[in-house]
């Protein structure tokens, strides 16, 4: 997936964080209060969005193990070892409560994490989120797509984005990559646990729930079941955005985000 914004924060830096399976590429951003941003399926370039936030925020965005530039990491394979590999690099990190904002993929898992351990986490902001199974409103299967279909799927505006260069061979194994990892970790049972749900009670963060209104990805009831099961969350949607919005409308999402981070008592 292409990278469409330039990084603007002054004192934007990347390390590598030494975990117990391997090391993961950590971008950090911005100052303030930490923010804990769980991307989606892609490789979790930092971007727009990312910048927007660290206008407020100290923004810590890993790369999830096995996607992008962070190591495989054969000790973490599956959702509840996702949970564990975060909660194992807020304690590295040092880090007490934390805001989190995770979108698609990275939803599902900063769900997983608010209802696994609720006292970490001050605030919870959920961007078109996958991970809960409504048979009666499926998600596509991107697994199924060609890369083109995807891009259909994924964006609002395709036609604006640039052409791919068929000769960039370090994009092509990057995306590969990432497909493989979110089959890793999504592709049985499909993108979802069953028992998620019925858990989301044990969520005490201030939650907001943002559905961009042109989704074609994660049907609109994904995000209203969230809202309702989460104890007093909100649902915003927000017009001529689609499922990949953090890359192709950050500033339409950045602002209500902000607003519902900043405007709570912390």
């Amino acid at each position: 997936m292409p990278n469409v914004v330039d990084t603007q924060v002054a004192n934007r830096r990347d390390s590598r964080v030494a975990m117990p399976d391997g090391e993961i590429l950590l971008q950090q951003g911005g100052s303030g209060p930490p923010l804990l941003f769980l991307h989606g399926g892609g490789a979790g370039t930092w971007g727009r969005l990312q910048d927007l936030l660290a206008s407020s925020f100290d923004v810590l965005a890993p790369v999830h193990p096995a996607f992008g530039a962070s190591d495989e990491m054969e000790g973490v394979e599956g959702m509840d070892d996702l949970v564990y590999h975060y909660l194992d690099l807020l304690d590295r990190l040092e880090l007490g409560r934390v805001a989190l904002v995770g979108s698609s993929f990275g939803g599902w898992l900063a769900a997983e994490l608010a209802v696994h351990s609720p006292q970490r986490f001050s605030e919870l902001v959920l961007i078109s989120p996958v991970g809960l199974r409504i048979p009666e409103h499926p998600l596509r299967d991107i697994f199924l797509m060609t890369p083109d279909e995807r891009v259909e799927i994924l964006f609002r505006h395709p036609e604006r984005l640039p052409a791919p260069d068929p000769t960039d061979t370090d994009a092509i194994l990057t995306n590969y990559k990432n497909m493989m990892a979110l089959a890793r970790f999504g592709w049985s049972p499909f993108m979802n646990n069953p028992k998620l749900e019925r858990r989301l009670y044990r969520v005490t963060a201030r939650t907001l729930v943002v559905a961009p209104a042109e989704d074609r990805l994660v049907p609109r009831a994904h995000d209203e079941r969230y809202a309702s099961r989460i104890a007093g969350a909100r649902l915003i949607v927000v017009d001529d955005a689609a499922h990949v919005a953090e890359m192709e409308t950050p500033e339409a999402i950045a602002a209500p985000i902000l607003e519902f981070l900043t405007g709570g008592a912390r």
